[in-house]
Protein backbone atom coordinates (compact mmCIF):
# COMPACT_ATOMS: atom_id res chain seq x y z
CA UNK A 1 0.00 0.00 0.00
CA UNK A 2 1.32 3.44 -0.94
CA UNK A 3 2.18 5.64 2.04
CA UNK A 4 1.64 9.39 2.22
CA UNK A 5 3.33 11.94 4.48
CA UNK A 6 1.54 15.01 5.82
CA UNK A 7 4.58 17.29 5.85
CA UNK A 8 2.85 20.18 7.62
CA UNK A 9 0.09 20.10 10.24
CA UNK A 10 -0.56 21.72 13.62
CA UNK A 11 -1.54 18.99 16.08
CA UNK A 12 -0.86 21.29 19.04
CA UNK A 13 -3.62 23.72 18.04
CA UNK A 14 -6.73 23.90 20.25
CA UNK A 15 -8.85 22.45 17.41
CA UNK A 16 -7.33 19.03 18.15
CA UNK A 17 -6.96 19.30 21.93
CA UNK A 18 -9.60 16.73 22.82
CA UNK A 19 -8.81 14.13 20.16
CA UNK A 20 -5.17 14.06 19.09
CA UNK A 21 -5.08 10.28 19.47
CA UNK A 22 -8.12 9.83 17.25
CA UNK A 23 -6.77 12.24 14.62
CA UNK A 24 -3.45 10.39 14.44
CA UNK A 25 -5.27 7.04 14.26
CA UNK A 26 -7.52 8.24 11.42
CA UNK A 27 -4.47 9.41 9.51
CA UNK A 28 -2.84 6.02 9.89
CA UNK A 29 -6.01 4.26 8.73
CA UNK A 30 -6.13 6.52 5.66
CA UNK A 31 -2.60 5.55 4.62
CA UNK A 32 -0.77 8.56 6.08
CA UNK A 33 2.35 7.00 7.51
CA UNK A 34 3.92 10.07 9.07
CA UNK A 35 3.04 13.62 10.13
CA UNK A 36 5.15 16.66 10.97
CA UNK A 37 3.53 18.96 13.51
CA UNK A 38 4.87 22.45 12.89
CA UNK A 39 6.00 25.00 15.46
CA UNK A 40 4.55 28.50 15.24
CA UNK A 41 5.46 29.74 18.74
CA UNK A 42 8.75 29.03 20.45
CA UNK A 43 7.04 29.68 23.78
CA UNK A 44 4.95 26.53 23.17
CA UNK A 45 7.79 24.35 21.89
CA UNK A 46 7.63 22.00 24.88
CA UNK A 47 4.00 21.20 24.08
CA UNK A 48 4.80 20.57 20.42
CA UNK A 49 7.66 18.22 21.29
CA UNK A 50 5.47 16.39 23.80
CA UNK A 51 2.98 15.52 21.04
CA UNK A 52 5.78 14.26 18.79
CA UNK A 53 7.16 12.15 21.63
CA UNK A 54 3.77 10.48 22.16
CA UNK A 55 3.55 9.00 18.68
CA UNK A 56 6.20 7.07 16.73
CA UNK A 57 4.84 8.46 13.44
CA UNK A 58 4.77 12.14 14.47
CA UNK A 59 7.77 14.47 14.23
CA UNK A 60 8.03 18.23 14.73
CA UNK A 61 9.89 21.43 13.93
CA UNK A 62 11.10 24.38 15.98
CA UNK A 63 10.40 27.96 14.98
CA UNK A 64 8.32 31.12 15.04
CA UNK A 65 5.63 31.94 12.47
CA UNK A 66 6.01 35.40 10.90
CA UNK A 67 2.69 36.39 12.48
CA UNK A 68 4.34 35.87 15.87
CA UNK A 69 7.70 37.47 15.07
CA UNK A 70 7.07 40.50 17.29
CA UNK A 71 5.09 38.86 20.09
CA UNK A 72 7.23 35.77 20.76
CA UNK A 73 10.49 35.99 22.74
CA UNK A 74 13.40 37.27 20.64
CA UNK A 75 15.11 34.11 19.44
CA UNK A 76 18.51 33.90 17.79
CA UNK A 77 20.11 31.19 15.68
CA UNK A 78 21.96 29.66 18.64
CA UNK A 79 18.73 29.09 20.57
CA UNK A 80 17.03 27.50 17.57
CA UNK A 81 20.03 25.23 17.02
CA UNK A 82 19.99 24.23 20.68
CA UNK A 83 16.31 23.26 20.60
CA UNK A 84 16.76 21.46 17.28
CA UNK A 85 19.03 18.91 18.95
CA UNK A 86 15.96 17.04 20.16
CA UNK A 87 15.75 13.81 18.09
CA UNK A 88 12.11 14.41 17.19
CA UNK A 89 12.88 17.82 15.64
CA UNK A 90 13.31 17.42 11.89
CA UNK A 91 12.97 20.98 10.56
CA UNK A 92 13.36 24.70 11.28
CA UNK A 93 10.28 26.92 11.14
CA UNK A 94 7.79 27.74 10.10
CA UNK A 95 9.29 31.10 9.33
CA UNK A 96 9.16 33.59 6.51
CA UNK A 97 7.32 36.72 5.43
CA UNK A 98 3.60 37.53 5.48
CA UNK A 99 2.77 40.92 3.99
CA UNK A 100 -0.92 40.08 3.59
CA UNK A 101 -1.84 40.28 7.27
CA UNK A 102 1.32 41.93 8.62
CA UNK A 103 0.53 40.88 12.18
CA UNK A 104 4.19 41.67 12.90
CA UNK A 105 6.28 44.55 11.50
CA UNK A 106 8.24 43.59 8.40
CA UNK A 107 11.53 44.33 10.15
CA UNK A 108 10.72 41.82 12.90
CA UNK A 109 9.70 39.21 10.32
CA UNK A 110 12.91 39.64 8.37
CA UNK A 111 15.07 39.51 11.50
CA UNK A 112 13.40 36.26 12.62
CA UNK A 113 13.60 34.82 9.11
CA UNK A 114 17.36 35.36 9.00
CA UNK A 115 17.80 33.74 12.43
CA UNK A 116 15.91 30.67 11.25
CA UNK A 117 17.93 30.49 8.04
CA UNK A 118 21.09 30.53 10.13
CA UNK A 119 19.77 27.58 12.13
CA UNK A 120 18.87 25.66 8.98
CA UNK A 121 22.35 26.30 7.58
CA UNK A 122 24.05 25.16 10.80
CA UNK A 123 21.92 22.07 11.41
CA UNK A 124 21.21 21.23 7.75
CA UNK A 125 17.60 20.63 8.77
CA UNK A 126 15.10 21.92 6.19
CA UNK A 127 13.78 25.46 6.48
CA UNK A 128 9.96 25.52 6.40
CA UNK A 129 9.04 28.79 4.69
CA UNK A 130 5.71 30.60 4.87
CA UNK A 131 5.34 33.36 2.30
CA UNK A 132 2.28 35.41 1.42
CA UNK A 133 2.19 38.56 -0.70
CA UNK A 134 5.96 38.75 -0.27
CA UNK A 135 7.33 36.92 -3.30
CA UNK A 136 10.05 39.41 -4.24
CA UNK A 137 11.43 39.84 -0.72
CA UNK A 138 11.26 36.11 -0.02
CA UNK A 139 13.20 35.23 -3.18
CA UNK A 140 15.73 38.01 -2.61
CA UNK A 141 16.38 37.12 1.01
CA UNK A 142 16.68 33.38 0.32
CA UNK A 143 19.06 33.99 -2.57
CA UNK A 144 21.20 36.38 -0.52
CA UNK A 145 21.38 33.97 2.40
CA UNK A 146 22.10 30.96 0.18
CA UNK A 147 25.23 32.75 -1.04
CA UNK A 148 26.51 32.75 2.56
CA UNK A 149 26.23 28.96 2.76
CA UNK A 150 23.76 26.38 1.52
CA UNK A 151 20.74 25.16 3.46
CA UNK A 152 17.82 22.88 2.53
CA UNK A 153 14.21 24.03 2.55
CA UNK A 154 10.71 24.14 1.14
CA UNK A 155 7.98 26.64 0.44
CA UNK A 156 5.00 25.29 2.37
CA UNK A 157 1.33 25.64 1.39
CA UNK A 158 2.50 27.04 -1.94
CA UNK A 159 0.07 29.51 -3.56
CA UNK A 160 2.51 31.98 -5.10
CA UNK A 161 3.54 32.66 -8.69
CA UNK A 162 5.27 30.32 -11.08
CA UNK A 163 8.19 32.77 -10.97
CA UNK A 164 8.68 32.24 -7.24
CA UNK A 165 8.37 28.48 -7.71
CA UNK A 166 11.11 28.58 -10.33
CA UNK A 167 13.33 30.76 -8.13
CA UNK A 168 12.86 28.40 -5.18
CA UNK A 169 13.55 25.34 -7.31
CA UNK A 170 16.74 26.97 -8.59
CA UNK A 171 17.88 27.28 -4.96
CA UNK A 172 17.29 23.55 -4.44
CA UNK A 173 14.04 24.03 -2.53
CA UNK A 174 10.97 21.82 -2.61
CA UNK A 175 7.36 22.91 -3.12
CA UNK A 176 4.68 21.67 -0.70
CA UNK A 177 1.04 21.69 -1.76
CA UNK A 178 -2.01 21.98 0.49
CA UNK A 179 -5.74 21.55 -0.03
CA UNK A 180 -5.82 24.88 -1.85
CA UNK A 181 -4.66 23.06 -4.98
CA UNK A 182 -8.04 21.27 -5.07
CA UNK A 183 -10.09 24.48 -5.09
CA UNK A 184 -11.93 25.51 -8.26
CA UNK A 185 -10.49 29.00 -7.86
CA UNK A 186 -6.90 27.68 -7.98
CA UNK A 187 -6.47 27.40 -11.77
CA UNK A 188 -3.26 29.45 -11.79
CA UNK A 189 -1.75 27.37 -8.99
CA UNK A 190 -2.79 24.16 -10.75
CA UNK A 191 -1.01 25.29 -13.90
CA UNK A 192 2.13 26.04 -11.89
CA UNK A 193 2.00 22.56 -10.34
CA UNK A 194 2.07 21.04 -13.81
CA UNK A 195 5.48 22.66 -14.30
CA UNK A 196 7.02 21.68 -10.95
CA UNK A 197 9.13 18.50 -11.26
CA UNK A 198 7.55 15.55 -9.48
CA UNK A 199 10.79 14.94 -7.60
CA UNK A 200 10.43 18.33 -5.86
CA UNK A 201 6.81 18.06 -4.66
CA UNK A 202 5.53 17.39 -1.14
CA UNK A 203 1.95 17.32 0.11
CA UNK A 204 0.50 18.68 3.35
CA UNK A 205 -2.72 19.65 5.06
CA UNK A 206 -1.73 22.75 7.09
CA UNK A 207 -4.53 21.41 9.28
CA UNK A 208 -6.70 22.44 11.00
CA UNK A 209 -6.98 24.91 8.10
CA UNK A 210 -7.64 24.63 4.35
CA UNK A 211 -9.54 21.37 4.08
CA UNK A 212 -9.43 20.09 0.50
CA UNK A 213 -12.40 19.34 -1.69
CA UNK A 214 -14.52 17.29 -0.94
CA UNK A 215 -13.99 18.20 2.75
CA UNK A 216 -13.94 21.96 2.28
CA UNK A 217 -15.72 23.83 5.06
CA UNK A 218 -14.82 21.20 7.65
CA UNK A 219 -11.96 21.26 10.10
CA UNK A 220 -8.98 19.85 8.25
CA UNK A 221 -6.91 16.97 9.61
CA UNK A 222 -3.96 14.86 8.40
CA UNK A 223 -6.11 12.05 6.96
CA UNK A 224 -7.49 14.53 4.42
CA UNK A 225 -4.08 14.84 2.72
CA UNK A 226 -5.23 11.87 0.63
CA UNK A 227 -7.57 14.19 -1.31
CA UNK A 228 -4.83 16.72 -1.97
CA UNK A 229 -2.54 13.96 -3.18
CA UNK A 230 -5.19 12.66 -5.57
CA UNK A 231 -5.55 16.11 -7.14
CA UNK A 232 -1.80 16.55 -7.48
CA UNK A 233 -1.56 13.11 -9.10
CA UNK A 234 -4.22 14.18 -11.60
CA UNK A 235 -2.34 17.40 -12.39
CA UNK A 236 0.94 15.53 -12.85
CA UNK A 237 -0.66 12.77 -14.93
CA UNK A 238 0.46 9.93 -12.67
CA UNK A 239 -1.31 7.25 -10.66
CA UNK A 240 -2.18 8.00 -7.04
CA UNK A 241 0.24 5.33 -5.83
CA UNK A 242 3.09 6.76 -7.86
CA UNK A 243 2.40 10.23 -6.47
CA UNK A 244 2.36 8.89 -2.92
CA UNK A 245 5.64 7.03 -3.40
CA UNK A 246 7.31 10.02 -5.04
CA UNK A 247 6.24 12.57 -2.43
CA UNK A 248 7.21 10.27 0.43
CA UNK A 249 10.64 9.69 -1.11
CA UNK A 250 10.98 13.44 -1.62
CA UNK A 251 10.09 13.99 2.03
CA UNK A 252 12.75 11.56 3.21
CA UNK A 253 15.36 13.14 0.95
CA UNK A 254 14.60 16.61 2.33
CA UNK A 255 13.82 15.72 5.96
CA UNK A 256 16.97 13.66 6.28
CA UNK A 257 16.76 13.21 10.05
CA UNK A 258 13.61 11.09 9.68
CA UNK A 259 14.56 7.39 9.48
CA UNK A 260 13.29 5.65 6.38
CA UNK A 261 11.55 2.97 8.43
CA UNK A 262 9.41 5.68 10.06
CA UNK A 263 7.68 6.15 6.70
CA UNK A 264 8.13 2.68 5.22
CA UNK A 265 8.09 0.15 8.09
CA UNK A 266 9.95 -3.07 7.32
Amino acid sequence: MAVLVDSHCHLDFPDFASEVDEVVARAHDAGVGLMVTISTKISQFDRIVAIAERFPNVYCTVGIHPHEAASEPETDTARLVELAQHPKVVGIGETGLDYFYEHAPREAQIRAFRAHIGAARETQLPLVVHTRDADADTASLLTEEMEKGAFPGLLHCFTSSQKLAEEALALGFYISLSGIVTFKSAAELQETVRHVPLERILVETDSPYLAPIPKRGKRNEPSFVVHTAMKVAELKGVAAGELADATSENFLRLFSRVPREAVFPQ
